[in-house]
């Protein structure tokens, strides 16, 4: 089995999902998703975490003119961000059961079209198919948004558009001069990493691949085009932004932008990091004073990314694990916390937080289910918000104290808005708007459920997905810091950090 398997079923199954007309095409899809759900649980039991080699592979020219091979596969760095990708699409297909949608077909085809674009970014070992993946995974979330999305959303969606396409085409020209840098002239990531660039122009890299990847997480002050996007993005539009797309710019900079520039980020590296942690404290505070629930978490989420950020940027075996475990967690309770909050304004027609009140008295399973997803937000032992911001927080305390001080506010800023929005959501009486709302459906418990389930399992018992990347992340964390000894070396005076 190769990974090619994994990245054509869904396309092929958005082009299936073009024919089919009317309810059937929701159910087709979630058919189809699942499938590829299962595929990835076949390949993740052939996986061997101790082996930091690329598994499944393929490699086929595709434009060897030009260097261009089609060359992808998994390993201990990209197999978590692809379980997650096949993890939450089927969720989220599952959250859309309630809606009804004009077009149906091609909205469920986008999604699906998606998913293939995640997967080919996860997976691709070629420059020029990571660029393709990138831009794949951009088309279609810019149609679902455009199309399905709330009155605004042709101002937001361009907005969101123009910010990701200007980062693309920056990270572009970075991968071009890398092409072109090579002796034999290839994309092969393999050989990017064995170029000794000078630093200044690994310095250009660097900041090429930085622009590109901060924009996509994002990172302050590059943050402005997430709010609107995901307040105004049809409910699975946001969870597809949220849970899985914006880890493409923290994959990319874990895979990309460091081991290619690594002396350029080693003395840069407090910058991007400081930017980070001040969209940590930026994001909570302003999320303080939202009304809006889905507005709400979308600060919520910019603060933990941040978080994310700032573990990876500290680089060291701990933060890097860190990123790895919280990419998966974090996506798992923002779909999570965005579905509830579907289901609110699906019943009551607002996501007002003041509005609201008394909830859990007439919908207890709701109100558990919510409780349980706000407490792994905030990061409570034993849910898997925990180790992974313990993990993040640990690789930065070890790179600066002062930095981990600061950056630990994620915790407590986020305990008190998320606590106090619950608080006024669910608990005191119920008023004229809440008294009649009904509790969760079948659908709803399946979903809610399984993100449940999710969260309590791997806030227990962590160490086998930790265990998935631990070697890779190990190996990947010496060879660039060997790199980085090296250029040192190599250069009498080199710039203080």
């Amino acid at each position: 089995m190769t990974v090619s398997i994994l990245l054509f079923f869904p396309l092929l199954a958005a082009l299936v999902l073009l024919f089919i007309k009317g309810n059937a095409a929701k159910n087709a899809a979630l058919f189809f998703s699942l499938v590829e759900l299962a595929i990835g649980i076949v390949m993740l039991t052939q996986f061997v975490p101790a082996d930091t080699s690329r598994q499944f592979a393929v490699d086929y020219p595709w434009i060897p003119k030009l260097g261009i091979y089609f060359t992808a596969a998994i390993d201990g760095i990209n197999i978590i961000p692809v379980l997650l990708t096949i993890i939450l699409v089927p969720l989220i297909i599952l959250t859309t059961f309630k809606h009804q949608y004009q077009n149906a077909s091609a909205f469920y085809a986008l999604i699906l079209f998606m998913q293939a674009g995640l997967l080919l970014v996860f997976t691709a070992f070629d420059g020029f198919l990571f660029y393709v993946g990138w831009e794949i995974a951009l088309i279609p979330i810019y149609f679902i948004c455009g199309m399905w999305g709330g009155e605004n959303r042709i101002k937001v969606t361009l907005k969101f558009f123009i910010y990701t396409f200007a980062g693309s085409l920056f990270m572009l020209l970075a991968i071009i001069y890398l092409y072109l840098q090579t002796p034999d002239k290839t994309f092969d990531i393999s050989r990017f990493y064995a170029l000794d660039l000078p630093f200044d122009k690994q310095k250009w890299v660097f900041g090429a691949f930085l622009l590109a990847f901060a924009i996509k997480m994002p990172i302050f002050p590059l943050h402005t085009w997430q709010p609107d996007t995901y307040t105004e993005a049809p409910s699975a539009g946001t969870m597809l932004l949220s849970g899985i797309m914006l880890k493409m710019g923290i994959y990319g900079a874990i895979r990309w932008m460091i081991p290619v520039a690594p002396y350029a980020f080693f003395e840069y590296q407090n910058n991007p990091l400081w930017l980070a942690i001040i969209g940590i404290v930026y994001a909570s505070i302003i999320a303080f004073r939202q009304k809006d629930g889905k507005r709400l978490t979308a600060y919520a989420s910019i603060a933990h990314v941040g978080l994310i950020a700032a573990g990876l940027l500290a680089w060291n075996v701990q933060g890097l694990q860190g990123a790895m475990i919280q990419m998966l967690n974090h996506g798992i309770e923002v779909v999570g916390l965005f579905f509830v909050w579907d289901i609110i304004s699906r019943q009551l027609n607002t996501r007002d937080v003041t509005q609201l009140g008394g909830i859990a008295k007439v919908a207890p399973q709701l109100a558990i289910a919510f409780l349980i997803i706000v407490l792994a937000t905030v990061a409570l032992p034993l849910t898997n918000g925990f180790i992974g911001e313990f993990l993040l927080l640990n690789g930065v305390y070890r790179y600066n104290v002062w930095m981990a001080a600061v950056a630990g506010l994620t915790i407590i800023l986020g305990a008190v808005y998320m606590l106090r929005m619950y608080k006024n959501v669910m608990q005191g009486e119920t008023n004229a708007l809440t008294a009649t709302f009904a509790d969760i459906t079948l659908v709803d418990k399946i979903v809610l459920g399984v993100i449940c389930a999710l969260i309590i399992i791997i806030g227990v018992y962590p160490q086998p997905i930790l265990h998935l990347s631990e070697a890779a992340v190990s190996k990947l964390v010496t060879a660039v810091n060997d790199k980085i000894v090296l250029s040192i070396k190599h250069v009498s005076q080199p710039l203080g950090k």
